[in-house]
């Protein structure tokens, strides 16, 4: 079971393992020099070891938010999984984990600037305990540097009477420091599993706070508040021998007084380039925005589902990808992702959308498919189709025998590999590998079953009338039911069909053996290659 896992999940483990080494080797390498570099002796005098861990934590936290856009640039990994071989066959399926790996740079991001805004923040305390009166020896020359002219300053806090809080929003780094702490809370606390299945809409529009987020970032490091001594002030002042001989700074030539300005700021230099590819990304979808989408057919299901075929000119899809949707006249801004359930092979695209949330509910409404007649197309909203996006399902082509599992609403992509299959296998001039598919849906409510088992149904008798009944093996399992339909079912068991999906396969009850299970398919086809898409 382990090596089956290694075998999968390879890649995703040595690039996590990757980003994992390189945040250390940029943490460790950072913090290593600013604990031991000659210019930066003073100021670790005031502040101690917490300058090597902001200063180690800034740069990781810059490396993380170079990376943090270019996971959810769609178009960018679609360019990637078209032009790369390395990202043809299996492979690609990985570039589906964009989001999980969205999810680990943000935890990165996270937990860097938590360590960056503790270290500066003792950094001020310690600014602040330095200017005052006992502060005594090298830290108090330190922090009296400034005072006069032709002196630089080493310590941002001319006066131990200031207020570190006044101080620190009176500052470029203070007020930019804040607005990203504040965007960062919100958008990590709005991204919880809880908050985005009670509001998607909270989740959706927090998110976007990350502009504010990145102009901050990219303006933070603009008052150089850490600073260090200058590469001239090096050449004539040798700390080793001076920093001994403080109190004989201003008369002794071969100790003049040392001069320090702070670093050019970096951040916008690591975030540049992936925001320009963002942009880029956004100006995509808008013009892909402004593409007319003709809605051919709108059909409501009982068990809440709204089904809707459309047209787009130049539109090109494959089994499992997905499109994003919007209807302007819900939201102009919001874009919701929704699976493709059409073949390629058929002349519209189509998706099944289950009422959860208030876009979805809005939706519903706004296409009167409450049990209520349709409207003519030229009546209907206006629908916004960004796509399609995502791996496609194909690898099962590629093997004899091939197992779908599914659960719940997750069925989505299997309508449209399904029909696949069923095209493919009815055209003369296709030689196809695949001659077996096993298909396994478990499902909570029996009303889920409505509009995929007329899909089913259509298959079965299509492949009765076709000789083709041996192609497609489904298995459905119901874990939920009461004791009304418990009833029901037993009174109907005999029936020739399904009581519950209409269908000539029964209904399972429960959940499936898999031990049992996949035993049977291995003896069903014994020395045979098989593909396991789920």
């Amino acid at each position: 079971m382990m090596g089956c896992w290694m075998l999968n999940e390879s890649v995703s483990v040595v690039l996590a393992l990757s980003w994992l080494g390189v945040n250390l080797y940029l943490f460790i390498d950072t913090f290593r020099w600013y604990g031991e570099e000659e210019s930066f002796f003073y100021t670790r005098v005031i502040l101690g070891s917490t300058l090597a861990w902001a200063r180690a934590s800034a740069v990781c936290l810059n490396f993380n938010c170079m990376l943090i856009l270019l996971p959810i640039s769609r178009n960018l990994i679609s360019f990637i999984r078209g032009a790369s071989i390395c990202c043809r066959g299996p492979w690609r399926r990985h570039l589906d984990k964009n989001l999980q790996f969205h999810k680990l740079v943000a935890y990165g991001i996270a937990i860097n600037a938590t360590i960056h805004t503790a270290a500066h923040l003792c950094n001020l305390e310690r600014y602040h305990l330095s200017q005052s009166a006992e502060a005594a020896g090298l830290l108090a020359a330190l922090s009296k540097l400034g005072d006069t002219t032709n002196e630089s300053y080493i310590n941002p806090i001319r006066t131990s009477h200031t207020n570190t809080t006044t101080e620190l929003l009176s500052t470029i780094a203070g007020v930019t420091g804040l607005l990203i702490s504040l965007a960062l809370i919100l958008i990590m606390t709005s991204s919880t599993e809880f908050i985005r299945q009670i509001s998607y809409e909270l989740f959706w529009y927090t998110h976007h706070m990350f502009i504010i987020f990145f102009i901050s970032l990219s303006i933070h490091g603009a008052g150089r508040i850490v600073r260090g001594q200058t590469p001239e002030s090096l050449l004539l002042h040798n700390v080793t021998f001076c920093r001994d001989h403080y109190a004989k700074w201003q008369a002794a030539a071969q100790c003049p007084v040392p001069q320090f300005s702070g670093k050019e700021p970096s951040a916008w230099k690591w975030v540049a380039g992936p925001v320009v590819l963002y942009a880029c990304e956004r100006v995509i979808r808008f013009w892909r925005f402004q593409q007319e989408v003709v809605i051919t057919k709108v059909v409501s299901h009982p068990s809440g589902v709204l089904e809707l075929h459309m047209k787009k000119r130049n539109f090109k899809m494959a089994p499992g990808q997905y499109v994003l949707l919007q209807c302007p006249s819900i939201s102009s801004l919001e874009w919701h992702p929704f699976t493709l359930t059409s073949a390629p092979q058929e002349d519209f695209f189509s998706v099944h959308i289950r009422t959860a949330g208030d876009w979805t509910r809005a939706l519903q409404k706004a296409f009167e498919a409450e049990g209520q007649a349709i409207k003519e197309p030229r009546s209907l909203p206006r629908l916004a189709v960004d796509g399609p996006f995502g791996a496609a399902l194909t690898d099962v082509f590629h093997y004899p025998v091939s197992v779908c599992i599914a659960a719940g609403i997750g069925v989505t992509p299997f309508a449209a590999l399904l029909k696949s299959i069923w095209y493919k296998s009815c055209e003369s001039q296709t030689q196809l590998k695949l001659s077996k598919v096993y298909f396994y849906w478990i499902c909570r409510d029996p009303s889920a079953f409505e509009w995929f088992a007329d899909l089913l149904l259509s298959l079965e008798t299509r492949m009765s009338e076709q000789g083709k009944t041996h192609l497609l093996s489904y298995h459905i399992f119901l874990t939920g039911w009461d004791e009304n339909q418990a009833i029901h079912i037993a009174l109907h068991w005999d029936e020739n069909t399904d009581v519950i999906t209409g269908l000539k396969q029964k209904t399972f009850y429960g959940r499936p053996n898999w031990n049992n299970e996949f035993r049977q398919i291995a003896y069903n086809h014994p020395r045979q290659h098989s593909s396991l898409c789920s």
